[in-house]
């Protein structure tokens, strides 16, 4: 959870707005209970940053999300698996104040191709009730199906840091 720092090992000491302008825990896990999308960042190859926008399920201090068995984040997963995973609560743009209204939390964790099949069908289980609720048997069957051609990988957190625009804190305050 946050440490005072935005990233894990800074030394960057957070101005008095900056720091109005940080998330609670609690809140930081919210976004991440309630996102649909994350951006899961690794290292790619010759040492730049990869992206990647996937599906996931949060669950108690990790995140889940499933892959193909082969591919570029799963190389940089493999290269180093030290990686960012951000979320976007509100991204509304002002254009009359020059600015955005924006709430997001980026998680910084170690990820892992999951090898244990009750912890793969778990997570596959709830991705299934996150992204098809009333339809976990059609769901569970597809796993069923197609359980050999993916794997799922589980990021542990291990720090979260999110925050939002000043004007959401002054919303709030208010």
């Amino acid at each position: 959870m946050y440490n005072g720092s935005y990233f894990p090992g800074e030394t960057h000491v957070p101005s008095n707005a900056q720091k109005k302008q940080l998330l609670s825990p609690e809140a930081s896990e919210k976004i991440l209970m309630i996102g649909l999308v994350g951006i899961l960042g690794v290292t790619g190859d010759d040492g730049y940053p990869y992206t990647v926008p996937v599906n996931y399920a949060y669950e108690t201090g990790k995140i889940y999300f499933h892959s193909a068995r082969t591919g570029h984040k799963l190389d940089g997963i493999n290269r180093n698996s030290k990686v960012s995973f951000c979320v976007i609560d509100k991204d509304e743009i002002v254009p009359e104040k020059l600015t955005s209204y924006y709430r997001s939390t980026v998680a910084f964790g170690h990820a892992r191709v999951v090898t244990d099949d009750a912890l793969k069908l778990h997570a596959m289980q709830l991705l299934a009730r996150k992204y098809s609720p009333g339809f976990e048997a059609q769901a569970s069957d597809e796993i069923r199906q197609s359980w050999s051609k993916f794997i799922v990988v589980e990021i542990i957190i291990d720090h979260l840091t999110g925050k939002e625009a000043i004007e959401l804190v002054k919303r709030r305050e208010a």
